[in-house]
């Protein structure tokens, strides 16, 4: 094997762990546990950290985890090692998703090296974006790298098509907004101004004040009737480019796929200056997913909702210890 630098497996996991913390996940929940037995990783779903109401059947909470199955197998490729991978290797353990061992590499991955980089630098944004192009050569690229994790994105180029997005957005919004059950789960992950948790949504990483968009997509309530947020971003915003992330099964297996897929997109995004905000409303909502699928995505299942583009602001971001993480 061509180490190109690397150091003994050992060093290795830990690297591919450590960068599996910084993964996305739903509302920052990191629903996940590691295993490291010998020269293979277990990742694990942490049932304790899903979205009880929300997220019921776990779809998100697989999407959040395939990211961080992602981060392994491109942190693992950048320290030359090549990583094997079985997904739902065991039935009769649902939480097992997936299992990676280190196989001998030829050489340095040098593009899963660019990745690495963005692991801890990639943002999820949640305001509007700086009025400055997504080059679409960037745009083909993403759609590339993410058909080769099994899942297709979609820039959605009709302003109608938009605006059906971001009506179904605002009409989950509301809807959940009003419902007890739906509000606990979001709370439960909003971290008050001065919080120390290691999770959630820190009070600075959306704007007191949502600045209004053309069409509007509007980000979750974390506030929850309490005045926090930082500030507006400065100057004039724009929605960003609108894209959909869908695909042609919606087993478990095509929800880790999802994941993987996202985070594929996501950092290589973040290498050319380019920031994602989610917006998962609609689709924690069965009648409005299924009406997506139908009348949107031409009978595929969409997993995302979310706009592209270039954020000016950096906001701070928080991960639990890896050792919390580790069974």
């Amino acid at each position: 094997m061509t180490t190109g630098g690397t150091q003994d497996a050992e060093h290795a996991i830990k690297a591919s762990l450590e960068a599996a913390r910084w993964a996305p996940s739903v509302h920052n929940s990191q629903p996940w546990s590691f295993a490291v037995s010998g020269e293979e990783i277990s990742l694990r779903a942490d049932p304790d950290r899903k979205l009880r109401v929300s997220d019921s059947a776990g779809r998100e909470l697989l999407i959040s985890c395939g990211a961080a199955l992602f981060n392994i197998r491109t942190a693992l490729r950048s320290e030359g090692y090549e990583p094997v991978v079985r997904v739902l290797p065991d039935p009769d353990r649902p939480s097992l998703l997936a299992t990676v061992r280190l196989a001998p590499a030829p050489a340095v991955d040098d593009q899963a090296r660019v990745l690495a980089r963005e692991f801890e630098r990639r943002r999820t944004h949640r305001a509007g974006f700086a009025n400055l192009p997504v080059p679409a050569a960037l745009i083909a690229s993403l759609a590339r790298h993410a058909a080769e994790e099994g899942a297709e994105l979609t820039v959605i180029a009709s302003s109608e098509a938009v605006r059906v997005l971001a009506a179904l957005t605002q009409a989950a919004q509301v809807v959940q907004s009003q419902d007890r059950r739906f509000s606990l789960d979001v709370i439960r992950w909003a971290r008050p101004p001065g919080s120390t948790r290691a999770d959630g949504v820190p009070a600075g990483a959306y704007p007191r004040k949502e600045a209004a968009g053309d069409p509007e997509f509007p980000q979750r309530d974390y506030a929850w009737r309490h005045d926090w947020g930082g500030p507006a971003q400065g100057g004039p915003t724009t929605t960003g480019l609108v894209a959909l992330l869908t695909t042609g099964g919606d087993e478990r297996a095509e929800w880790i796929a999802a994941g993987q897929a996202l985070q594929s997109v996501l950092l290589r995004a973040a290498a050319h200056g380019v920031s994602a905000a989610f917006h998962t409303q609609a689709l924690e909502m069965f009648h409005l997913r299924e009406f997506l699928r139908q009348e949107l995505c031409s009978g595929r299942y969409p997993q995302m909702i979310m706009r592209l583009g270039v954020a000016l602001d950096d906001k701070e971001a928080v991960r639990r210890p890896l050792g919390d993480m580790l069974e």
